[in-house]
């Protein structure tokens, strides 16, 4: 996908990811600390974890596809490979999200998982959700000065 309604697709999807790359990050450590969150968000958590896995990729790809048509820069070129990492953050994302779905499934049919697998999941899901937000942040910003840092520079 290259433009949706004459505005480059990668300025448009971008904001999906951005928003919902950190909320399911944070849904995700609240589930892994807090039990009862678990309970009634982990099949949320799952949903949005999915959708940032799919758009990912989609949002990338319009990336490049942008980064071609307005010409390569070395701000440009510093967000292009930042942006190719979050495949990365999405997918421990997407794993960090099945294990609270199988920690869930397992304690509500009475078999939960022992204190240190609980403990490795809980830890798992804090550093993918904490790297998830921070990744987000560090692409995003290298967006914003490849988009507006002449501009600012400037004035």
């Amino acid at each position: 996908m290259s433009t949706f309604n004459g505005l480059p697709a990668h300025v448009l999807l971008v904001h999906f990811v951005v928003v919902l790359a950190p909320l399911t990050a944070i849904l995700a450590i609240l589930c892994a600390l807090w039990p009862a969150v678990r309970q009634r968000l982990v099949w949320l958590v799952l949903a949005l974890s999915l959708v940032v896995a799919a758009l990912t990729p989609l949002t990338t790809e319009a990336g490049e596809w942008l980064e071609h048509q307005v010409g390569r820069s070395p701000v440009l070129h510093a967000h292009t490979e930042l942006g190719d990492t979050m495949i990365f953050f999405s997918g421990a994302l997407l794993v960090a999200a099945v294990l609270l779905a199988v920690v869930h499934v397992r304690s509500s049919r009475g078999t939960p998982l022992s204190s240190v697998l609980s403990i490795v999941v809980a830890v798992f899901v804090v550093v993918a959700g904490i790297a998830t937000i921070v990744q987000v942040y560090r692409i995003g910003d290298s967006g914003a000065k490849a988009t507006w840092g002449q501009i600012a520079q400037s004035k």
